[in-house]
């Protein structure tokens, strides 16, 4: 970032010079400061932009140990994975909250990782590449070969797009189809430092790498849906919600608790939940 970038931010937050050399535990730190002030900021301001752009680039290091687990042969590739990540690392940015009192990092890797598992994923193709996608591999593979003598590098995804005028999820698409000419086994090898372990040691393969999906981040994510409803319901409402899924207490304790009628009870709760159904249904169609 450019100082003045963010004039309103300087006064505000720490200035980070170079926010992508911020070591990890710097940048733990620092990302609790960012963060607090991030949620009373208002979002397409100066100031947001420069606080949400400076979270990004501190935790890239997040991105980095993620990709390293499944780094594979090329630099190239290990790029493009970097890239997907980031795109986990700013979902979780904009997802966090800190009044679930966890661990950014914590709550940032699955996101991360979850990016990169899609990505490979969609690189297992191996068969029944459509044409126009092996076209396109072929013109990806001729830019790669002809940027990366003039970048003494391999490219990056937005310069391979610039180069053939094309969007960058049609390249990514293009890549995906690249990888998916071949397919290697889950029980490989991951690397050749496999091959300096001790005698006898079992050696470590991909799937060893990968692991399931967490259950608990679908909850994590229809408790923060479910967090502006509730507020939308009024004091009574609440209540009820509370004391039947808080304190799991039956209808008819509800109702000797209120001074109402068991049946009164369900009906409001049936009522209640399906004010909460309709707008959690509007949220994915939103999404």
């Amino acid at each position: 970032m450019e100082p003045g970038s963010a004039t309103a931010a300087a006064s505000e937050l720490p200035w980070v010079e170079e926010a992508v050399k911020v070591s990890p535990k710097d940048a733990r730190t620092l990302s609790k400061v960012f963060f607090d002030r991030l949620q009373v900021l208002e979002e397409g301001t100066p100031e947001f932009q420069y606080t949400r752009n400076t979270l990004i680039e501190m935790n890239l290091s997040l991105v980095r140990f993620a990709a390293s687990r499944f780094r594979n042969r090329g630099s190239g590739e290990m790029e493009d994975m970097v890239q997907v990540g980031t795109i986990g690392l700013i979902k979780a940015i904009d997802r966090f909250d800190l009044s679930r009192e966890v661990e950014f990092t914590s709550f940032a890797v699955p996101y991360i990782v979850g990016e990169i598992k899609r990505f490979f994923r969609d690189t297992t193709w191996a068969v029944h590449v459509p044409r126009r996608l092996q076209e396109l591999r072929t013109e990806i593979a001729k830019a790669k070969e002809h940027l990366a003598l003039q970048l003494d590098r391999d490219p990056t995804v937005k310069e391979l797009a610039a180069h053939l005028k094309l969007d960058e999820d049609d390249v990514i698409e293009g890549i995906v189809a690249s990888n998916g000419y071949t397919a290697g086994s889950l029980d490989m090898s991951t690397d050749a430092e496999d091959a300096g372990q001790a005698a006898g040691a079992k050696a470590r393969t991909l799937a060893d790498f990968i692991g399931e999906e967490d259950p608990g981040m679908n909850k994590v994510e229809d408790l923060n849906a479910l967090a502006p409803l509730m507020n939308q319901l009024d004091e009574r409402e609440r209540r009820i919600v509370s004391m039947r899924f808080g304190h799991e207490m039956t209808q008819a304790q509800i109702g000797a608790e209120l001074g109402i009628s068991q049946m009164q009870v369900s009906r409001i709760l049936t009522k209640i939940l399906s004010k909460l159904r309709a707008g959690m249904l509007d949220e994915l169609a939103v999404a």
